[in-house]
């Protein structure tokens, strides 16, 4: 019986993921090589695996795959650095929160794509442009968000603090920083998520190399099985990415999981 908030074993949990994947191919191949979809339009699993192999072995996929791979790690990385610190100064200092609040929630619903003709001109169409976009699209988030997870801190722990002695830096450093180490972690393994999908569209447009790059010529040829492919790996790369963040995540704050 299944129960609210009630835990499952790990084979559990394995079995039940990997049977929706199972479900998932087997409706694709009900639809294709039942002929209930053209296989123009959308390869069976069979020729998108076929063409995976082509792409991997004679069009040096992997080369795109690492140079995508190093966007996203780059862009993210530099938003990450910059939006945490803001992030905890705004949580923290009501006055920075006015201040730079309204701007940064302005900011945070314009979409990183809008920007592309933008950078495009101010960049030109090389690494930097590509890394702008995702650093637009993810350190607005990641600001906000911590921002938000630092400003929600029990205010009975800081009052401890003080009570014991500590001043105003020794509250940040000894207080929020860690009570909210294990919420800002998770904030960015999910907008580390949506980065893959500013770096797609940074691809779509003015580059020469990379999954996105493969994917719109793909689809100049109408090669339906190479662009599924490519969306495949995106897709198994940030599924790596997410259990790799979460294995770390838990063994850094093991105490705050457990």
């Amino acid at each position: 019986m299944i129960r609210p908030f009630q835990p499952v074993d790990t084979r559990t949990r394995v079995v039940l993921g990997f049977s929706f994947f199972v479900l998932f191919v087997a409706l694709w191949s009900l639809a294709t090589y039942g002929g209930f979809v053209s296989r123009t339009f959308l390869a069976d699993p069979l020729t998108m695996l076929g063409d995976g192999w082509y792409l991997l072995s004679q069009r040096g996929f992997l080369g795109d795959i690492g140079i995508t791979i190093w966007r996203v790690v780059g862009g993210f990385t530099i938003a990450a650095a910059l939006a945490v610190p803001i992030g905890i100064a705004m949580g923290t200092y009501k006055p920075v929160e006015a201040l730079l609040e309204p701007f940064v929630s302005f900011a945070r619903y314009l979409p990183a794509s809008a920007f592309v003709p933008l950078l495009i001109l101010w960049a030109g169409i090389g690494e930097t442009q590509k890394l702008l976009v995702i650093f637009i699209g993810s350190f607005f988030q990641i600001t906000l968000m911590v921002a938000g997870a630092v400003g929600s801190t029990r205010q009975d722990l800081v009052e401890a603090a003080y009570t014991l002695g500590a001043n105003d830096r020794g509250i940040v450093r000894r207080v929020l920083v860690p009570a909210n180490a294990p919420d800002i972690a998770e904030i960015l393994r999910l907008v580390l998520g949506w980065a893959w999908t500013y770096v797609i569209v940074a691809e779509l447009i003015g580059a020469s190399s990379g999954i996105g790059y493969m994917i719109i010529n793909s689809q100049a040829l109408m090669a339906t099985g190479q662009i599924i492919f490519g969306i495949i790996v995106i897709g198994l790369i940030g599924l790596i990415s997410d259990f790799l963040f979460k294995s770390i995540n838990r063994w850094l704050f093991a105490w705050r999981l457990a």
